[in-house]
Parts: C-alpha cells; structure tokens; sequence
C-alpha cells in the first residue's frame, strides 16, 4: 500500500506512530504489519495502553506467575512486563532507526505517572528505565509538569532520549523546548556528542476542544467551538520553528543536535459532531509526529485527506486566541486544567493497571 494515504502523508513529511502496543501485536505480526501497510515508524505506550493489553488474553499470563514467584510488588511487575514489550517493539523498529539515521523508529515508555512532581524520583526511574532497556531507538516519557521539566533538562544533559508529554499550553511547550536545548548545551560542554540524544514534544490536541467547548456551551458561544485544538498545535509549530533557528541552535545543530520535533497526541477525535479524522488533517507539515490509535489509523487510510495544512490559517488560530478571551475563555486555566487533569488521569490508570496486575496474580494462583 505504498500509495495509501498515510504513504502519502508521510511523503509530505510527517511520521506516522501508532499510540498502542501489545505482545500479541509485536509477535502476531500486526505490527510489522502496520510498519508496511500503513507507514508506521514508531509506537507510544501509557499506562492506559499497558491496561488494556495485559487485561486483554493470556498473552502476559506466564510472565505474570514467573515474575511473581520472587516479586511482590506489582509496579516491579509491571516494568517488567513493560519493558521485554518494550524492549521486542525496540527490536522490529531498529531497521527504521539505522536507516533513517535515528529519526524515526522509536518506542516510547512512561515513567510512573504518580511521580509527575517528583523530579528526582521521576530522574531514577527514567535513568532505570533507559538503563534496563537498552536500545538507542527507546524514548522515556517524562510529563511536561514544572518538575518534570527538571527531570528532562537532566536525562538531555545525560545524553538520554526523552518524549515529553502531557503538553497543552504554548507557553509550557517553550519551556519544554528550553529544558532540551539547556539539557544538550550541558552535554555539549561536558564533551557529550548530541546527534545521539532524540527527543519529541508531545502536543495533546483533541482534549483542548473537550474542554474548551464545554466552556463555550455555558457562554452561549457554540460558533467557536471545535476551533481551539487545531489552532493551538499550529501556533505551537510556529514556535517551534522560532525556536529551532538562530544562533543559538546553529551552534547545537552544527554538533550534531536535531530538533525537538512537534508530536500530535490524543488525535483521535472525542465529539461525533466532528470530522473522525480532522486532527490528522489539519496538522500535516514537515518535521511532525502524529501518534494514532489504531481506530484513527484505520479511518484515514479509508478516507483522509493529504495535503498540507499546518503552516495554514496561522493568523486566523492567533486571532481566535484574542476571541477566545473576549467571551470568558481563559486559555491559560483550560491549558492549566488539562494538564492537572491529565496527570490524574494516568494516575488513576496506572493503579487500575496495577489493580489488574494483582487480578491476574489471584486469578493464576487460584488456577
């Protein structure tokens, strides 16, 4: 399907990652399939994706009893689980990796979300993690809290490859962008090589008109729902490319560095009144992510459409901003919200995992 849309997409410059992974998806060959077939060149996890996988067949069952014969602790577990997943999805992406020159290719994996605001708890296991799996194609996703910052400057200036996320406001998305270039100016200056260190900047997108538009509907304003999405992401590329040129990043580039590429998360679209595919639509521009659920995969390459509309409609997205205020919306505690919101709702998730880890356990034990 070297034609298909998402062929297509990518040819304009956009990666292609798919928001999900499942042991039975790596060994089954879904994923190598979907690697063909759909242009898919890198993977992100959660804890949300790791619950539903281990929950789902008996795919991790013997892991399960074979981990828990000298462990206790479900989140030990659970790493464990993660990271041989992890570590196989690493393996199948590594030619994309080698023949791409480290641009695409990666697998990424969370720290425990419940560390959000703990920078030294969240560098541990971030090192930990890198450490245990070992793959130069491996991103560690550290949240993009204020003491997640702290903990990404530091695993850049350990020439550690990380993928930001949990990012809604452009203001924090800057602050995310210097954290990196700071983290490879140090490792510049200690004599570290920075063409070895990747990192993306997780956008979330469709959560910002989830929000937003319930808002609108208490102001009255339903014309302006639907809108503040796809302009933040595209002010949010504006700034990336301010922030990736000048002086001060020559200097990095011309050591080797590589910019902090913009990754468009939570893509799948939550409101039926929109357009299932509109988050892929409206973002495709050069030096772009876009991380898909398989359900969003699958609705673009039967009806996407490609063209490229990121650097479109720039004026228009800044000026909705100014609209968005003139009517009671305060951007910067919906952006506030979303992450405080989203924080919690990874913590929730991972002890539903860690709840399900200890089912299977019983349920195995009883067996």
């Amino acid at each position: 399907m070297a034609g298909s849309p998402l062929h297509r997409l990518s040819e304009l410059g956009q990666s292609v990652w798919i928001d999900f992974l499942s042991r039975d998806m790596i060994h089954g060959g879904e994923l190598a399939r979907m690697m063909r077939e759909d242009a898919v060149v890198g993977v992100t996890t959660n804890p949300t994706i790791f619950e539903k996988a281990i929950a789902a067949g008996d795919a991790y069952d013997d892991q399960i009893r074979e981990e828990f014969a000298h462990e206790d602790d479900p989140r030990a577990v659970f790493i464990a689980l993660a990271a041989r997943d992890v570590s196989d999805a690493c393996d199948l992406l590594r030619p994309v990796w080698d023949g791409g020159g480290g641009k695409d290719g990666y697998v990424s994996i969370e720290v425990d979300p419940t560390l959000a605001h703990d920078a030294d708890a969240t560098i541990e296991q971030a090192a930990m993690l890198h450490a245990r799996i070992d793959r130069p194609n491996l991103l560690v996703k550290i949240p993009g809290t204020r003491e997640g910052l702290v903990a990404i400057e530091e695993m850049i200036a350990r020439g550690r490859s990380i993928n930001v996320t949990l990012i809604f406001s452009l203001a924090r998305h800057a602050e995310v962008a210097e954290a990196y270039l700071h983290g490879l100016e140090r490792l510049a200056d200690a004599g570290g090589d920075p063409s070895t260190v990747a990192s993306v900047a997780s956008f979330f997108v469709s959560r910002v008109d989830t929000e937003t538009d319930r808002r609108l509907r208490e102001v009255g304003r339903p014309e302006l729902e639907g809108r503040l999405a796809i302009a933040n992401a595209k002010l949010a590329y504006q700034q990336y490319e301010a922030i990736f040129s000048g002086e001060r990043w020559e200097r990095l580039r011309a050591r080797g560095a590589t910019p902090q590429r913009c990754l468009w998360a939570s893509t799948s679209t939550k409101d039926p009144r929109y357009r299932d595919v509109m988050y892929v639509e409206e973002l495709i521009g050069p030096e772009t992510v876009n991380t898909m659920p398989e359900e969003t995969i699958r609705a673009f390459q039967d009806h996407g459409r490609v063209e490229l509309t990121l650097q479109r409609g720039v004026d228009e997205a800044r000026a909705l901003l100014e609209r968005l205020a003139e009517v009671g919306i305060d951007y910067d505690d919906v952006t506030e919200t979303l992450e405080r919101e989203g924080v919690e709702k990874f913590m929730a998730s991972f002890e539903s995992l860690l709840e399900g880890i200890r089912a299977k356990r019983d349920a195995l034990t009883a067996v």
